[in-house]
């Protein structure tokens, strides 16, 4: 899934962009503009159950299951390997009733160009550029049968000792944002964006929200993406956390509900 608002928006967020660290982001869509660490790998897993918009039938319901390992290529650069399990499900009387799989797979390379300061008012920023290969079955929905190229940006400001809010914004260059039934199918230009607030409650719990979207430049009113998510993170251990969410969409391209588990681990 990917995120936005508006062309307007999205245009003038794409100075800025991603990454992450062991209590990172997850389970939110909206990146943060941290990287792994020099020589160091992270790894995600996520499982999100959603119930799909009516506009979708015969597509119902839909499970991800999100690999996603990262490693850091050096103090400020991060590359990572995305790869979906999808299982979505149909109406009766279609076929398959069931459709599961591989879904694209994600390979993308981050920059984390500027760093916060204390004291200072700068937000810390970042960049990333995404290759998704078409490697699911687009005939049974699990791939969207095109690459598409991805650039993001991230823009990171601490509030308070407590609380972060991050911003992000870019576009697909070229191919679509779906992932599995869910995304815009629409093909050219698709601009993304969103924004988050995360707070730090104790120690080993933090808890935030989001609301995350995207528009195709030719799309038509009501066939855009918009969601919202509230969430968190649990630290079970040093460099181990349990995350979870609820979310919530608007319009065709957006799951109508859903929930989201998931486990971050640091190596």
């Amino acid at each position: 899934m990917r995120i936005a608002f508006g062309p307007a928006l999205a245009l003038a967020l794409c100075l800025f962009a991603p990454a992450r660290d062991a209590r990172a982001q997850q389970p939110f869509v909206t990146d943060d503009a941290d990287v792994t660490e020099k020589g160091r790998l992270h790894f995600e897993f996520s499982n999100e159950f959603d119930v799909l918009q009516t506009s979708s039938f015969p597509n119902l319901k839909q499970n991800t299951a999100s690999f996603e390992l990262a490693y850091g290529l050096s103090e400020n650069v991060e590359v990572s390997v995305e790869a979906p399990l999808i299982t979505i499900f149909n109406a009766r009387g279609t076929t398959p009733r069931t459709a599961f799989g591989l879904g694209d797979t994600n390979l993308s390379l981050k920059y984390n160009f500027l760093k916060e300061r204390e004291g200072s008012r700068r937000p810390a920023l970042a960049a990333s550029f995404g290759v998704e290969t078409p490697t699911g079955d687009a005939d049974r929905q699990l791939g969207s049968g095109v690459a598409d190229f991805t650039l993001n940006g991230v823009l990171q400001k601490t509030l308070t000792e407590r609380t972060t809010w991050r911003v992000n914004g870019g576009a697909i260059l070229s191919g679509n944002s779906l992932t599995g039934a869910v995304g815009l199918s629409a093909r050219g230009v698709v601009y993304t964006g969103g924004t988050s607030v995360v707070r730090k409650f104790t120690p080993r719990l933090d808890l935030g929200a989001e609301v995350t979207g995207a528009l195709a430049r030719n799309a038509a009113l009501g066939k855009g993406e918009l969601q919202a998510q509230v969430g968190g993170n649990y630290a079970l251990r040093d460099k181990l956390t349990l995350d979870f969410g609820l979310v919530a969409g608007r319009y065709s391209a957006s799951p109508r509900l859903g929930a989201q588990v998931g486990l971050s681990v640091d190596f």
